[in-house]
């Protein structure tokens, strides 16, 4: 009789195996792919009745091993890979170890330890990211494997960085797709309100308890720096401003005034407070309101900015949503274009993976286009080295931005 297809267990780990379909390639996971998706691996009964985020050795159609995985048959990614040795001691020293490396990269890039930690599958742990907010870690377990290593994760944080108050923010929809339930929580420590956070000269507010996502996006720093560059005496629009995002850098670089337009009454609230600590109180206004709404509003006021910046969340979160998302791009970039003054700058953001560059480009010029608007592309920006790329996965490279300088 031949052996079965899967969940083999080696004496030597005790641990199940996984095996890809013999037509499955194999060679994309040797050269750093690190999914497997649910039609690429043999799911067996016993596979299927592997608990979500359970342990395996994934091996080839020829019964090679590839590496030690996490296995949850529920997600359209059905294995992730989490160390080349499938023999690997998933613990609190390899917690470490993964976090240790993330932790020097960081350390070396940053004044202040104000910065995403670890960047899920480019920092080698997949579905897990962490933000860190000085003595505050937010920890996202993305991924049900995450869930069930909590705690030796929680104990390497605190060990690797010094960290006192760690939050679990188990919200959004790659939890939803894990079958994982959303809850936010305390797991160290005490936090009392929203904390200041440094960046690109001035102070943003980041409620790390109730907040979208971990209560600030670090990855648009650069992008806020260069916008920066452009802003010295304008009149700035940031829209989709969160809490205060562009506008507060623009602030700090020299702007005029600045109004920022956002549908959450709390996170103006928190980019008012930001402005006041930063100084720039005098020169900073709220509007409240759907982005879309607001904008045809301005433009039919007659309102006029030197630099207008969209920034808008992912209209396409997955490729089912890419036409639809890349129609909402090119109304955004038509309705915003009027509002910037002749000669003024337009940027333009998607932190949509499903939206290539190429894509998102061509959506953008459409719409300027049909806003009358002409203009140079002047920059594309993309997310800081905080938030590394995994070469191999192209969803790690998800935020661009693109500057433009319109004609009069």
């Amino acid at each position: 009789m031949s052996p079965p297809l899967s969940n083999d267990t080696p004496a030597s780990t005790g641990r199940p195996i996984v095996r890809l379909k013999p037509k499955a390639e194999a060679r994309a996971i040797r050269h750093g792919f690190p999914w497997v998706y649910a039609d690429e691996l043999v799911t067996d009964r016993r596979t299927q009745a592997l608990a979500a985020g359970a342990l395996a050795i994934l091996e080839d159609g020829d019964r090679r091993p590839l590496g030690l995985v996490t296995v949850n048959t529920k997600s359209k990614i059905i294995a992730r890979m989490l160390d080349r040795d499938p023999e690997a001691v998933i613990d609190e020293a390899w917690f470490a170890a993964r976090i240790g490396r993330a932790f020097a990269l960081r350390d070396r890039l940053y004044d202040s330890p104000h910065y995403r930690l670890v960047h899920a599958e480019a920092d080698g742990l997949p579905g897990v990211v962490i933000d860190r907010f000085g003595d505050v870690a937010v920890v996202q377990p993305n991924a049900a494997w995450a869930e069930t290593h909590l705690p030796a994760l929680v104990a390497a944080l605190k060990q690797v960085t010094g960290v006192i108050h760690v939050v679990k923010n188990g919200t959004g929809r790659a939890r939803g797709l894990e079958g994982l339930t959303e809850e936010t929580s305390l797991l160290a420590g005490q936090v009392t309100g929203p904390i200041a956070v440094p960046m690109n000269g001035a102070s943003y507010m980041a409620d790390v308890m109730g907040g979208q996502k971990t209560g600030i996006f670090y990855d648009q720093r650069p992008n806020h720096a260069f916008a920066a560059r452009l802003a010295r005496d304008a009149r700035v629009l940031d829209v989709f401003s969160h809490v205060g995002g562009f506008a507060l850098a623009a602030l700090a670089g020299g702007a005029q005034s600045a109004l920022a337009v956002d549908a959450s009454a709390a996170a103006l609230a928190l980019a008012g407070q930001g402005a006041e600590l930063s100084g720039f109180g005098a020169r900073f206004a709220t509007r409240q309101g759907d982005a879309f709404e607001v904008l045809e509003a301005l433009g039919g006021e007659g309102a006029r900015f030197e630099l207008v910046i969209c920034d808008p969340p992912a209209f396409a979160p997955a490729k089912p949503a890419l036409e639809a998302g890349l129609r909402a791009y090119e109304r955004i970039a038509r309705l915003a274009a009027p509002l910037v003054a002749p000669g003024g700058y337009l940027v333009l953001c998607s932190c949509s993976h499903a939206a290539d560059l190429s894509s998102f480009r061509n959506a953008s010029a459409r719409g300027i286009g049909r806003g009358g608007r002409r203009g140079q592309l002047l920059h594309t920006g993309f997310a800081g080295p905080d938030h590394p790329m995994l070469p191999q996965l192209a969803e790690s490279g998800y935020l661009k931005a693109l500057f433009f300088r319109l004609d009069g």
